[in-house]
Protein backbone atom coordinates (compact mmCIF):
# COMPACT_ATOMS: atom_id res chain seq x y z
CA UNK A 1 0.00 0.00 0.00
CA UNK A 2 2.84 2.44 0.95
CA UNK A 3 4.06 2.72 -3.27
CA UNK A 4 0.23 3.51 -3.51
CA UNK A 5 0.19 6.26 -1.62
CA UNK A 6 3.47 7.48 -2.23
CA UNK A 7 3.38 7.29 -5.52
CA UNK A 8 1.27 8.51 -8.61
CA UNK A 9 -1.08 5.61 -10.50
CA UNK A 10 -1.42 4.70 -14.49
CA UNK A 11 -1.11 6.84 -17.47
CA UNK A 12 2.27 7.92 -17.40
CA UNK A 13 3.04 5.29 -20.46
CA UNK A 14 -0.01 5.81 -22.00
CA UNK A 15 0.71 8.77 -24.16
CA UNK A 16 -0.99 9.84 -27.27
CA UNK A 17 2.39 10.67 -29.22
CA UNK A 18 5.67 8.73 -28.87
CA UNK A 19 7.65 9.91 -26.16
CA UNK A 20 10.38 12.06 -28.31
CA UNK A 21 7.39 13.88 -29.76
CA UNK A 22 6.18 15.20 -26.65
CA UNK A 23 9.42 16.05 -25.21
CA UNK A 24 10.65 17.96 -28.57
CA UNK A 25 6.70 19.62 -28.61
CA UNK A 26 7.19 20.42 -25.09
CA UNK A 27 10.45 21.96 -25.53
CA UNK A 28 9.45 24.09 -28.59
CA UNK A 29 6.31 25.41 -26.73
CA UNK A 30 8.58 26.68 -23.99
CA UNK A 31 11.50 28.19 -26.33
CA UNK A 32 8.85 29.56 -28.85
CA UNK A 33 6.94 31.60 -25.39
CA UNK A 34 10.20 32.71 -24.67
CA UNK A 35 11.12 33.89 -28.39
CA UNK A 36 7.62 35.74 -28.38
CA UNK A 37 7.85 36.80 -25.54
CA UNK A 38 11.22 38.60 -26.38
CA UNK A 39 9.37 40.25 -29.39
CA UNK A 40 6.18 41.78 -27.66
CA UNK A 41 6.58 41.61 -23.94
CA UNK A 42 9.70 44.59 -23.89
CA UNK A 43 8.67 46.53 -20.81
CA UNK A 44 7.24 44.76 -17.38
CA UNK A 45 3.53 44.40 -17.18
CA UNK A 46 2.55 42.52 -13.70
CA UNK A 47 2.06 44.93 -10.62
CA UNK A 48 2.09 42.44 -7.81
CA UNK A 49 0.47 42.77 -4.65
CA UNK A 50 -1.02 46.44 -6.07
CA UNK A 51 -3.09 44.46 -8.61
CA UNK A 52 -6.59 42.94 -8.88
CA UNK A 53 -10.30 44.08 -9.22
CA UNK A 54 -12.05 44.62 -5.09
CA UNK A 55 -14.62 42.03 -4.91
CA UNK A 56 -18.00 42.83 -4.14
CA UNK A 57 -17.73 44.81 -0.34
CA UNK A 58 -20.76 42.36 1.20
CA UNK A 59 -18.56 39.55 0.21
CA UNK A 60 -14.96 41.21 2.14
CA UNK A 61 -17.86 41.60 5.04
CA UNK A 62 -18.72 38.05 4.70
CA UNK A 63 -14.93 36.14 4.48
CA UNK A 64 -13.46 38.50 7.42
CA UNK A 65 -16.41 38.35 9.85
CA UNK A 66 -15.43 36.53 13.16
CA UNK A 67 -17.93 34.49 12.71
CA UNK A 68 -16.55 32.75 9.27
CA UNK A 69 -13.22 32.89 10.03
CA UNK A 70 -14.24 31.14 13.57
CA UNK A 71 -16.29 28.44 11.78
CA UNK A 72 -13.08 27.32 9.22
CA UNK A 73 -10.74 27.25 12.28
CA UNK A 74 -13.36 24.78 14.26
CA UNK A 75 -13.33 22.87 10.83
CA UNK A 76 -9.97 22.73 10.52
CA UNK A 77 -9.56 21.47 14.37
CA UNK A 78 -12.38 19.23 13.69
CA UNK A 79 -10.47 17.70 10.55
CA UNK A 80 -6.97 17.31 12.72
CA UNK A 81 -8.45 15.76 15.56
CA UNK A 82 -10.60 13.14 13.63
CA UNK A 83 -7.47 12.76 11.88
CA UNK A 84 -5.15 12.09 14.92
CA UNK A 85 -8.59 9.79 16.34
CA UNK A 86 -8.38 7.60 13.81
CA UNK A 87 -4.97 7.47 13.58
CA UNK A 88 -4.28 6.28 17.36
CA UNK A 89 -7.11 3.98 17.47
CA UNK A 90 -7.95 2.53 14.10
CA UNK A 91 -5.93 -0.39 12.60
CA UNK A 92 -2.44 0.00 11.66
CA UNK A 93 -3.22 -1.00 8.34
CA UNK A 94 -3.74 1.88 5.67
CA UNK A 95 -5.93 -1.07 3.63
CA UNK A 96 -8.66 -0.45 6.44
CA UNK A 97 -7.43 2.83 7.87
CA UNK A 98 -8.57 6.01 6.18
CA UNK A 99 -5.77 8.33 7.92
CA UNK A 100 -2.71 7.55 5.82
CA UNK A 101 -4.66 8.59 2.68
CA UNK A 102 -6.80 11.60 4.31
CA UNK A 103 -2.84 12.81 5.17
CA UNK A 104 -0.74 12.06 2.34
CA UNK A 105 -3.58 12.29 -0.59
CA UNK A 106 -6.38 14.77 0.50
CA UNK A 107 -3.96 17.09 2.83
CA UNK A 108 -0.66 17.36 0.78
CA UNK A 109 -2.18 16.52 -2.92
CA UNK A 110 -5.42 18.03 -1.83
CA UNK A 111 -3.53 21.54 -0.51
CA UNK A 112 -2.31 22.32 -4.35
CA UNK A 113 -5.62 21.74 -6.10
CA UNK A 114 -7.85 23.64 -3.39
CA UNK A 115 -4.64 26.94 -3.23
CA UNK A 116 -4.62 27.13 -6.64
CA UNK A 117 -8.61 27.47 -6.44
CA UNK A 118 -9.15 29.50 -3.08
CA UNK A 119 -5.52 31.08 -2.84
CA UNK A 120 -3.50 30.38 0.62
CA UNK A 121 -6.53 28.50 2.48
CA UNK A 122 -4.44 26.25 4.56
CA UNK A 123 -4.49 29.98 6.63
CA UNK A 124 -7.45 30.27 7.21
CA UNK A 125 -8.11 26.50 8.45
CA UNK A 126 -4.60 25.77 10.27
CA UNK A 127 -5.76 23.82 13.41
CA UNK A 128 -2.27 25.12 14.87
CA UNK A 129 -3.15 28.35 14.92
CA UNK A 130 -6.34 28.06 16.73
CA UNK A 131 -3.73 25.54 19.34
CA UNK A 132 -1.47 28.24 20.05
CA UNK A 133 -3.70 30.87 20.10
CA UNK A 134 -5.70 29.07 22.03
CA UNK A 135 -2.92 27.61 24.95
CA UNK A 136 -1.38 31.72 24.51
CA UNK A 137 -5.14 32.77 26.18
CA UNK A 138 -5.23 30.42 28.61
CA UNK A 139 -1.60 30.34 30.17
CA UNK A 140 -1.27 34.22 29.86
CA UNK A 141 -4.00 35.56 29.20
CA UNK A 142 -3.14 37.02 25.87
CA UNK A 143 -1.34 40.05 27.33
CA UNK A 144 2.20 38.10 27.09
CA UNK A 145 4.38 39.45 24.24
CA UNK A 146 5.40 37.84 21.69
CA UNK A 147 9.30 37.28 20.78
CA UNK A 148 9.71 39.10 17.13
CA UNK A 149 11.15 36.51 14.58
CA UNK A 150 14.40 36.75 13.36
CA UNK A 151 14.02 38.35 9.60
CA UNK A 152 17.40 35.86 8.71
CA UNK A 153 15.02 33.17 9.50
CA UNK A 154 12.72 33.40 6.80
CA UNK A 155 11.25 30.32 5.01
CA UNK A 156 14.05 28.04 6.45
CA UNK A 157 12.21 26.81 9.35
CA UNK A 158 9.58 25.68 6.29
CA UNK A 159 12.45 23.97 4.73
CA UNK A 160 13.06 21.87 7.19
CA UNK A 161 9.85 20.54 7.68
CA UNK A 162 9.13 19.96 3.96
CA UNK A 163 12.63 17.84 4.06
CA UNK A 164 11.13 15.15 7.00
CA UNK A 165 7.83 15.00 5.06
CA UNK A 166 9.04 14.53 1.71
CA UNK A 167 11.61 11.76 2.98
CA UNK A 168 8.85 10.59 5.24
CA UNK A 169 6.63 10.29 2.14
CA UNK A 170 9.01 9.27 -0.27
CA UNK A 171 12.00 6.89 1.63
CA UNK A 172 10.85 5.66 4.32
CA UNK A 173 9.61 1.95 4.03
CA UNK A 174 6.70 2.18 6.24
CA UNK A 175 5.28 5.75 5.65
CA UNK A 176 2.02 4.37 4.59
CA UNK A 177 1.82 2.96 8.72
CA UNK A 178 -1.06 4.99 10.69
CA UNK A 179 1.07 4.74 13.61
CA UNK A 180 3.82 6.92 11.15
CA UNK A 181 1.31 9.19 10.10
CA UNK A 182 0.46 9.81 13.93
CA UNK A 183 4.10 10.45 15.41
CA UNK A 184 4.41 13.02 12.44
CA UNK A 185 1.56 14.95 13.09
CA UNK A 186 2.29 14.92 16.91
CA UNK A 187 5.65 15.87 16.99
CA UNK A 188 4.91 18.31 14.10
CA UNK A 189 2.24 19.79 15.93
CA UNK A 190 3.91 20.19 19.39
CA UNK A 191 7.12 21.68 17.67
CA UNK A 192 5.01 24.46 15.88
CA UNK A 193 2.73 25.33 18.68
CA UNK A 194 5.86 25.39 21.07
CA UNK A 195 7.63 28.04 18.78
CA UNK A 196 4.42 29.88 17.98
CA UNK A 197 3.72 30.62 21.70
CA UNK A 198 7.61 32.15 21.87
CA UNK A 199 7.14 34.16 18.20
CA UNK A 200 3.47 34.79 18.08
CA UNK A 201 1.24 33.50 15.32
CA UNK A 202 3.62 34.80 12.41
CA UNK A 203 5.91 32.07 12.89
CA UNK A 204 3.46 30.02 10.81
CA UNK A 205 3.43 32.56 8.10
CA UNK A 206 7.23 31.11 7.88
CA UNK A 207 7.68 28.47 9.52
CA UNK A 208 4.79 26.04 9.09
CA UNK A 209 5.40 24.16 5.67
CA UNK A 210 2.09 23.42 4.91
CA UNK A 211 1.41 26.76 5.15
CA UNK A 212 4.49 28.19 3.13
CA UNK A 213 3.64 25.31 0.50
CA UNK A 214 -0.33 26.86 0.57
CA UNK A 215 1.07 30.18 0.08
CA UNK A 216 2.77 30.13 -2.58
CA UNK A 217 0.14 27.50 -4.76
CA UNK A 218 -2.11 30.22 -3.52
CA UNK A 219 -0.41 33.18 -5.01
CA UNK A 220 -1.75 31.86 -8.26
CA UNK A 221 -5.18 31.71 -7.32
CA UNK A 222 -7.62 33.91 -9.58
CA UNK A 223 -8.57 35.32 -5.93
CA UNK A 224 -6.09 36.89 -3.51
CA UNK A 225 -5.64 40.07 -1.21
CA UNK A 226 -4.23 43.43 -2.47
CA UNK A 227 -1.13 44.91 -0.43
CA UNK A 228 -4.45 47.15 1.52
CA UNK A 229 -6.26 43.84 2.49
CA UNK A 230 -9.01 44.53 -0.08
CA UNK A 231 -10.15 41.07 -1.63
CA UNK A 232 -9.64 40.84 -5.71
CA UNK A 233 -10.11 38.91 -8.49
CA UNK A 234 -6.39 39.34 -10.04
CA UNK A 235 -4.68 38.09 -13.43
CA UNK A 236 -2.43 34.95 -11.36
CA UNK A 237 0.87 36.10 -12.71
CA UNK A 238 0.11 39.70 -10.63
CA UNK A 239 0.19 37.17 -7.60
CA UNK A 240 2.65 35.07 -8.50
CA UNK A 241 4.67 38.20 -8.68
CA UNK A 242 3.97 39.52 -5.33
CA UNK A 243 5.79 36.03 -3.59
CA UNK A 244 7.70 37.20 -1.07
CA UNK A 245 11.25 37.07 -1.79
CA UNK A 246 12.74 36.26 1.74
CA UNK A 247 15.81 33.89 3.02
CA UNK A 248 14.65 30.07 2.57
CA UNK A 249 12.47 30.58 -0.52
CA UNK A 250 15.22 28.86 -3.24
CA UNK A 251 15.25 26.31 -0.95
CA UNK A 252 11.65 25.94 -0.69
CA UNK A 253 10.59 25.73 -4.66
CA UNK A 254 14.16 23.60 -4.80
CA UNK A 255 12.75 20.99 -2.32
CA UNK A 256 9.43 20.84 -3.22
CA UNK A 257 10.57 20.78 -6.97
CA UNK A 258 13.55 18.15 -6.86
CA UNK A 259 11.52 15.66 -4.58
CA UNK A 260 8.90 15.40 -7.04
CA UNK A 261 11.48 14.81 -9.71
CA UNK A 262 13.04 11.65 -7.12
CA UNK A 263 9.54 10.34 -6.99
CA UNK A 264 9.10 10.28 -11.25
CA UNK A 265 12.92 8.80 -10.72
CA UNK A 266 12.15 5.99 -8.45
CA UNK A 267 9.29 5.03 -10.69
CA UNK A 268 11.75 4.07 -13.80
CA UNK A 269 14.08 0.93 -14.96
CA UNK A 270 17.13 3.34 -14.25
CA UNK A 271 16.10 3.53 -10.75
CA UNK A 272 14.92 0.21 -10.51
CA UNK A 273 18.06 -1.15 -11.51
CA UNK A 274 19.85 0.50 -9.41
CA UNK A 275 17.94 -0.80 -5.98
CA UNK A 276 17.15 -4.05 -7.24
CA UNK A 277 18.18 -7.18 -4.45
CA UNK A 278 18.38 -3.77 -1.79
CA UNK A 279 16.64 -4.63 1.94
CA UNK A 280 16.30 -2.52 4.86
CA UNK A 281 18.83 0.15 5.46
CA UNK A 282 20.56 -0.20 2.71
CA UNK A 283 17.35 0.70 0.49
CA UNK A 284 16.57 3.44 2.99
CA UNK A 285 20.33 4.84 2.19
CA UNK A 286 20.24 4.65 -1.11
CA UNK A 287 16.88 6.41 -1.19
CA UNK A 288 17.66 9.24 0.92
CA UNK A 289 20.81 9.97 -1.16
CA UNK A 290 18.39 9.64 -4.03
CA UNK A 291 16.58 11.88 -2.84
CA UNK A 292 19.10 14.48 -1.80
CA UNK A 293 20.92 14.30 -5.33
CA UNK A 294 17.48 15.26 -6.65
CA UNK A 295 16.99 18.39 -4.84
CA UNK A 296 20.59 19.55 -5.02
CA UNK A 297 20.39 18.79 -8.87
CA UNK A 298 17.63 21.62 -8.92
CA UNK A 299 19.18 23.71 -6.13
CA UNK A 300 22.81 23.34 -8.08
CA UNK A 301 21.29 24.05 -11.74
CA UNK A 302 19.11 26.59 -11.11
CA UNK A 303 21.43 28.71 -8.46
CA UNK A 304 24.09 28.24 -11.18
CA UNK A 305 21.84 29.70 -14.02
CA UNK A 306 20.77 32.47 -11.63
CA UNK A 307 24.40 33.05 -11.26
CA UNK A 308 25.55 32.75 -14.83
CA UNK A 309 23.03 35.45 -15.60
CA UNK A 310 24.63 37.99 -13.13
CA UNK A 311 27.90 37.26 -15.23
CA UNK A 312 26.26 37.91 -18.55
CA UNK A 313 24.27 41.07 -17.70
CA UNK A 314 26.15 43.75 -17.43
CA UNK A 315 23.33 46.44 -16.38
CA UNK A 316 20.97 46.57 -13.77
CA UNK A 317 18.30 49.22 -13.15
CA UNK A 318 19.46 48.61 -9.63
CA UNK A 319 23.45 47.30 -9.41
CA UNK A 320 22.86 46.08 -5.96
CA UNK A 321 20.01 43.34 -7.51
CA UNK A 322 22.85 41.28 -8.75
CA UNK A 323 24.15 39.87 -5.93
CA UNK A 324 19.90 38.21 -5.06
CA UNK A 325 19.07 37.20 -8.61
CA UNK A 326 18.64 33.37 -7.21
CA UNK A 327 15.96 35.46 -4.23
CA UNK A 328 14.65 37.19 -7.07
CA UNK A 329 13.63 35.08 -9.64
CA UNK A 330 12.71 31.74 -7.33
CA UNK A 331 9.00 32.52 -7.73
CA UNK A 332 9.14 31.62 -11.58
CA UNK A 333 9.81 28.10 -10.26
CA UNK A 334 6.62 27.76 -8.47
CA UNK A 335 4.22 27.43 -11.42
CA UNK A 336 6.84 24.44 -12.11
CA UNK A 337 6.36 23.05 -8.82
CA UNK A 338 2.73 23.26 -9.45
CA UNK A 339 3.23 21.74 -13.48
CA UNK A 340 5.41 18.66 -11.66
CA UNK A 341 2.91 17.83 -8.31
CA UNK A 342 -0.64 17.83 -11.07
CA UNK A 343 1.69 15.45 -13.18
CA UNK A 344 2.48 13.24 -10.93
CA UNK A 345 -0.24 12.89 -8.44
CA UNK A 346 -2.97 13.29 -10.26
CA UNK A 347 -3.80 9.73 -11.02
CA UNK A 348 -3.21 9.31 -7.13
CA UNK A 349 -6.11 11.74 -6.13
CA UNK A 350 -8.49 10.93 -8.59
CA UNK A 351 -7.86 6.58 -7.37
CA UNK A 352 -6.46 6.52 -4.02
CA UNK A 353 -8.33 9.83 -3.32
CA UNK A 354 -12.00 7.46 -3.33
CA UNK A 355 -10.49 5.57 -0.31
CA UNK A 356 -10.61 8.29 1.96
CA UNK A 357 -14.21 8.46 1.87
CA UNK A 358 -14.85 5.12 1.39
CA UNK A 359 -12.97 3.60 4.55
CA UNK A 360 -14.30 6.29 6.28
CA UNK A 361 -17.29 4.84 6.91
CA UNK A 362 -15.68 2.13 8.91
CA UNK A 363 -12.41 4.17 10.39
CA UNK A 364 -11.54 1.84 13.11
CA UNK A 365 -12.38 -1.73 11.68
CA UNK A 366 -15.77 -1.88 13.88
CA UNK A 367 -17.75 -2.95 11.21
CA UNK A 368 -19.80 0.64 10.69
CA UNK A 369 -21.03 1.66 7.69
CA UNK A 370 -21.42 5.58 8.65
CA UNK A 371 -21.97 6.96 5.21
CA UNK A 372 -23.02 4.13 3.28
CA UNK A 373 -19.40 3.66 1.13
CA UNK A 374 -18.26 0.45 3.19
CA UNK A 375 -19.09 -1.71 0.66
CA UNK A 376 -17.63 0.50 -2.30
CA UNK A 377 -14.53 0.27 -4.32
CA UNK A 378 -11.85 1.99 -5.76
CA UNK A 379 -13.50 2.55 -9.24
CA UNK A 380 -10.07 2.78 -11.90
CA UNK A 381 -12.33 3.79 -14.89
CA UNK A 382 -13.21 6.96 -13.42
CA UNK A 383 -10.59 8.43 -15.70
CA UNK A 384 -9.25 6.94 -18.31
CA UNK A 385 -5.45 6.32 -19.01
CA UNK A 386 -5.25 8.91 -22.45
CA UNK A 387 -6.65 11.35 -19.92
CA UNK A 388 -4.40 11.33 -16.95
CA UNK A 389 -1.72 11.16 -19.77
CA UNK A 390 -3.12 14.69 -21.57
CA UNK A 391 -3.91 15.88 -17.84
CA UNK A 392 0.17 15.39 -17.00
CA UNK A 393 1.91 16.52 -20.37
CA UNK A 394 -0.11 19.75 -20.39
CA UNK A 395 0.38 20.33 -16.70
CA UNK A 396 4.22 20.27 -17.33
CA UNK A 397 3.99 22.07 -20.05
CA UNK A 398 1.72 24.41 -18.98
CA UNK A 399 3.72 25.30 -15.67
CA UNK A 400 6.82 26.02 -17.37
CA UNK A 401 5.36 28.67 -19.62
CA UNK A 402 4.00 30.38 -16.98
CA UNK A 403 7.88 30.34 -15.25
CA UNK A 404 9.36 31.62 -18.18
CA UNK A 405 6.67 34.24 -18.65
CA UNK A 406 7.30 35.16 -14.58
CA UNK A 407 10.72 35.12 -15.08
CA UNK A 408 10.23 37.36 -18.49
CA UNK A 409 8.39 39.93 -16.51
CA UNK A 410 11.17 40.22 -13.40
CA UNK A 411 13.99 40.36 -16.40
CA UNK A 412 12.57 42.99 -18.15
CA UNK A 413 11.80 44.96 -15.16
CA UNK A 414 15.88 44.39 -13.75
CA UNK A 415 17.93 44.19 -16.62
CA UNK A 416 18.80 47.26 -19.00
CA UNK A 417 19.30 47.63 -23.05
CA UNK A 418 20.16 43.97 -24.64
CA UNK A 419 20.63 42.66 -21.18
CA UNK A 420 16.92 41.73 -21.10
CA UNK A 421 16.65 38.97 -23.12
CA UNK A 422 20.39 37.81 -22.51
CA UNK A 423 20.28 37.39 -19.21
CA UNK A 424 17.48 34.99 -19.73
CA UNK A 425 19.58 32.26 -21.45
CA UNK A 426 21.04 30.59 -18.68
CA UNK A 427 17.07 30.49 -17.16
CA UNK A 428 15.62 29.22 -20.19
CA UNK A 429 17.96 26.35 -20.96
CA UNK A 430 17.28 25.25 -16.69
CA UNK A 431 13.44 25.37 -17.97
CA UNK A 432 14.19 23.35 -21.35
CA UNK A 433 16.09 20.86 -19.15
CA UNK A 434 13.30 20.47 -16.36
CA UNK A 435 10.85 20.36 -19.02
CA UNK A 436 12.38 17.75 -20.85
CA UNK A 437 13.29 15.68 -17.53
CA UNK A 438 9.57 15.88 -16.38
CA UNK A 439 8.13 14.51 -19.64
CA UNK A 440 10.88 12.02 -19.55
CA UNK A 441 9.95 11.02 -15.84
CA UNK A 442 6.52 10.56 -16.33
CA UNK A 443 6.47 7.55 -18.99
CA UNK A 444 9.54 6.37 -16.02
CA UNK A 445 11.61 4.42 -18.55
Amino acid sequence: MNSILAHGLGGRSDLPVPLWLAAYGAVAAVVMSFLVLGALWVKPKLKGASAGRPLPDAFQRFVDSRAFRSALRTLGVLLFTVTVLVAALGPNDSDTNPAPTWFYVWLWVGLVIVSLLLGPFWRAINPLRAFSAGIRRVAAGGRAPARALPQRLGYWPAVGGLVVFVWLELVYVDADKPTTVLAFIVVYSISHVSLALRYGQSWFDRGDSFEVYSYLVGSLSLFGRRDDGRLVLRNPLDGLASVLRAPGLVAVVCVLLGSTAFDGLTRTQLWSNLTRGTMGLENLVLGTLGLAAAIGFVAVTYVGATRASARLVHRFKEPEQAANLPQQFAHSLVPIVVGYTLAHYFSLLVFQGQAGYILASDPLDLGWNLFGTADWTINFLVVSTEAIALVQVASIVIGHIVGVVAAHDRAVGMFLGRDKRRGQYPLIAVMVCYTAIGITLLVGT
